[in-house]
C-alpha cells in the first residue's frame, strides 16, 4: 500500500516542484536566467548520464567526427538547457522581440501553402519549436498540436496552459477525437504543427535518417493526403540571440511511406549542418532499439 501511495505523490511533488521553478525563471532577468540553465546544461553534460550517452550516439549517427563528438555533445546539452529557459520565459516576451528575433529563410514557401489551403508543417526535436510556434501564431497563423498527455495530470494541464498562452491550441495525443480534429482543422485550410522526427507505436514507418534506419511518425503524410494540404518540413537552429527558421520545399504528394522518407531527408541536411542543436536524447535509430519495439 506504502508503495501505491508514493509513486502519485513523487508525481505529484515533481509536478510542484516543476511548475514552481519554471514561474521562478520567468521572474529572473533574462541574463541571469541563462547563466543559470547554462550552468545546469555543464553540469550534466559533465555527469554523463544516460541522456547524454543516448545523445552522443545519437549525434554519431549524424555523422559528427570523433574529433568534434565531445564539443558538440557539450554544445548539444546546453542547447538543450537554452531551449528550456527560452521556453519558460516565452509568455513574457514582447512580441516584437520574438519576431525581431527569428530568422526566416524561405519564409514565403508557408505563405503560399497556405493561400492555397491548409499545411501539415512537420519539425524536428531541434532549436525551439515553441519559439517557431510563438512566431508563426503571430504573424502566420493560428496552429493546432498535439502533445502527449504527461503525467500527473495537473503537469499536462500547465503545459497546455502554457502553450495555450503562446497561441496554439492542443489537442491530447491518443484521444478518439484528437485526429477527426485535426483532420477538419487542417481540411479548413489551418496550419498544423506536429513534431515528427521519433514514433515508436505501431503506426511508425521506417526511413532512412541520415544514412540509418529509424522509426517516424506517419501520421503528417496521412494527414496531408486525406485533406489535400501541403506537407512542409520546417527546422530551428540557433545563431548566436537569434533563432533561424528554415523552410523547406514541399514533399510531393504520393504515399505515406515516400512522404515520411522526404521528411526524413529534409531533417538529415538540417540536423547535419547544426547537430548542436537536435535535442534527441531518446532512442530513435532501429539499430538501437529493443527487437520487440522495432517492428
Amino acid at each position: 500500500m506504502a508503495r501505491g501511495v508514493a509513486g502519485p505523490w513523487r508525481e505529484e511533488l515533481s509536478a510542484s516542484a516543476y511548475v514552481a521553478g519554471w514561474r521562478l525563471v520567468r521572474r529572473l532577468p533574462e541574463r541571469r536566467a541563462r547563466q543559470l540553465f547554462d550552468r545546469i546544461g555543464r553540469r550534466l553534460y559533465r555527469g554523463d548520464g544516460k541522456s547524454v550517452q543516448r545523445l552522443r550516439a545519437n549525434l554519431r549517427r549524424l555523422d559528427v567526427s570523433e574529433a568534434d563528438l565531445e564539443r558538440v555533445v557539450e554544445t548539444g546539452v546546453r542547447s538543450y538547457l537554452r531551449y528550456w529557459c527560452e521556453s519558460f520565459r516565452l509568455p513574457s516576451w514582447p512580441v516584437d522581440d520574438v519576431v525581431a528575433r527569428t530568422r526566416r529563410v524561405d519564409e514565403q514557401r508557408v505563405r503560399d501553402a497556405l493561400a492555397r489551403g491548409g499545411v501539415v508543417a512537420v519539425l524536428p526535436h531541434a532549436g525551439n519549436w515553441d519559439w517557431a510556434g510563438t512566431w508563426a501564431c503571430q504573424e502566420v497563423a493560428p496552429l493546432v498540436s498535439v502533445a502527449e498527455r504527461l503525467k500527473p495530470e495537473r503537469l499536462y494541464d500547465e503545459f497546455v496552459a502554457f502553450r495555450e498562452s503562446l497561441g496554439m491550441q492542443i489537442l491530447p495525443l491518443g484521444e478518439a477525437d484528437t485526429w477527426p480534429r485535426l483532420r477538419t482543422w487542417v481540411a479548413e485550410g489551418g496550419l498544423a504543427c506536429l513534431l515528427a522526427d521519433r514514433d515508436l507505436s505501431r503506426h511508425a514507418v521506417t526511413v532512412q535518417l541520415a544514412g540509418h534506419a529509424a522509426r517516424f511518425p506517419s501520421g503528417p503524410a496521412q494527414l496531408a493526403l486525406e485533406t489535400g494540404a501541403a506537407l512542409l518540413p520546417i527546422t530551428s537552429h540557433y545563431e548566436g540571440e537569434q533563432m533561424c527558421l528554415v523552410f523547406h520545399p514541399e514533399i510531393p504528394p504520393s504515399d505515406p511511406q515516400t512522404m515520411t522518407q522526404g521528411v526524413a531527408d529534409a531533417f538529415t541536411s538540417a540536423l547535419r549542418a547544426h547537430p548542436e542543436d537536435w535535442h534527441m536524447m531518446q532512442r530513435v535509430f532501429v539499430d538501437d532499439l529493443d527487437p520487440t519495439r522495432a517492428g
